[in-house]
């Protein structure tokens, strides 16, 4: 008899995904894993598909834009693929004569996966598609904006699925809107969790019981020294605070720039489509209604962000982001936070001393181990940054946006989610990949032994402290 209890609903689905894990391992290879994860990969890529689910997430989220989630789409599937075409997830992964260790991976089961609004395409394509790669099942728990996306994804992943007689319950999502009580229950039944996007499902995964890999809140910031490319930095920092209208959670929402350069850059930066707002004031009382963002600006167009912000008409035709000086930092300057909006905050450095001093205080108040980025020709100052910020990334000279989440230009993971650390509340301070997703079996055999002796271990120390 079928059920109409939604938390009902959730467990027959983690059942029917944990049984078609079972089979799935139980007949793998390479092969099937990597056929597996190209069918997803493809699912959103094929141009056409591509088009139609950024369309729907704009149409749906209100959030972004089609032809840079189209972008976004297409640039983080054909990356993520690049990193994982040569991984080896099945059978030995290594064998060592030496150490006696061999190493089988294997899959870690059923994962849940609460993905955000903010890029209801491509987050889930990336979890589904390491999930796969590495021989898992995988449970989709979108939001609610997010639903109507996710659907017609995982109903393209289905399609290429069955090209190949692949098992259409390996992807599966929670039916309907779903709730924080539906999400709540898969938290509890998955076997490991990925969490993207709301640090209440962060908090809420962390103490489901379930192993638990969640990421923190960006609140980036750049530093821009008197030392940078100033038109570059300009280009590269505007083309990455409009990209996708600021969705990411890699998109800069400070630059700190030092004093010697301010004005230079502000002209170069007005060349790229920034206009300068002196009166701080008058942009948070529009940015923020009743303590909250105002809907109105989030992941807007320009022209429409500038209407929310009382400027049209003040600011150039061309303008494509609003620039904000400003001095706070805290809970009572909520410039100094995310905005999730083509709003950029401006902060005026005496020296580079100071201008690390601001970014380390603006990390400390929101953002902290997620990522801050550096203009400049000095090759000492990115050491000098990340000794000084609680921080898991320091971009050197890139758009913010393209480059913390993997670049072809770059060597980090394709990923749409940023582990960060202790300093974020996270268990993983890295991009989150493939390796994620697969655990291993250690076969141990016995070797000769390799007992030091005691004097050999101490020599130094006793020599230093006299015994």
């Amino acid at each position: 008899m079928t059920t109409t209890d939604p938390i009902q609903h959730v467990e027959d689905m983690v059942a029917r995904a944990r049984a078609a894990q079972l089979r799935f391992e139980a007949n793998g290879s390479q092969a099937l894993y990597d056929r597996a994860a190209a069918a997803a990969a493809w699912a959103i890529m094929e141009p056409s598909r591509n088009e139609a689910l950024a369309r729907l997430a704009v149409e749906t989220t209100g959030l972004g834009n089609v032809a840079d989630k189209i972008i976004k789409n297409h640039r983080k599937t054909l990356g993520l693929m690049r990193d994982i075409q040569q991984a080896k997830t099945y059978g030995v992964i290594s064998d060592d004569p030496e150490t006696g260790l061999t190493k089988i991976a294997r899959p870690i089961g059923v994962i849940g996966a609460v993905v955000p609004s903010t890029n209801p395409g491509a987050t889930p394509a990336n979890n589904i598609i390491n999930a796969l790669k590495c021989g898992n099942a995988i449970a989709v728990s979108p939001s609610p904006k997010g639903v109507p996306t996710c659907e017609a994804l995982l109903g393209y992943i289905h399609a290429e699925f069955d090209k190949s007689g692949i098992d259409r319950d390996l992807v599966q999502m929670i039916p309907g809107r779903g709730s924080k009580e539906t999400t709540q229950r898969l938290l509890e039944i998955s076997d490991m969790i990925v969490v993207t996007g709301s640090q209440n499902n962060v908090r809420r995964a962390y103490t489901s019981g379930t192993p638990a890999l969640a990421v923190g809140a960006g609140n980036v910031t750049v530093i821009v020294d008197e030392t940078a490319d100033l038109t570059a930095a300009a280009q590269k920092i505007a083309a990455s605070k409009t990209f996708d209208n600021a969705t990411s959670c890699s998109s800069e929402n400070a630059i700190v720039v030092i004093d010697a350069v301010y004005d230079a850059f502000v002209a170069e930066m007005a060349e790229a489509g920034g206009a300068l707002i002196t009166d701080d004031t008058r942009i948070i009382e529009k940015l923020w209604v009743k303590g909250h963002l105002n809907p109105r600006a989030i992941a807007q167009d320009a022209d429409k962000l500038i209407a929310a912000l009382g400027l049209t008409g003040e600011v150039p035709e061309d303008t494509q982001f609003i620039a904000v000086e400003t001095t706070g930092i805290g809970p009572d300057h909520p410039l100094s936070g995310e905005k999730l909006s083509r709003v950029l905050t401006v902060y005026r450095a005496t020296d580079f001393d100071d201008a690390v001093d601001i970014t380390r205080k603006v990390q400390l108040f929101q953002g902290a181990g997620h990522s801050v980025g550096i203009h400049s020709t000095d090759t000492t100052r990115p050491m000098t940054l990340a000794q000084a910020i609680p921080t898991s990334r320091v971009i050197v000279n890139q758009a913010h946006t393209f480059a913390t989440g993997g670049a072809f230009t770059n060597g980090m993971p394709f990923s749409l989610s940023m582990g960060c650390g202790s300093w974020g509340g996270n268990s993983i301070d890295d991009n989150l990949h493939w390796r994620h997703f697969m655990q291993t079996t250690k076969i141990v055999r016995e070797i000769p032994a390799r007992e030091p002796k005691v004097e050999d271990i101490f020599k130094d120390y006793w020599a230093e402290t006299g015994g």
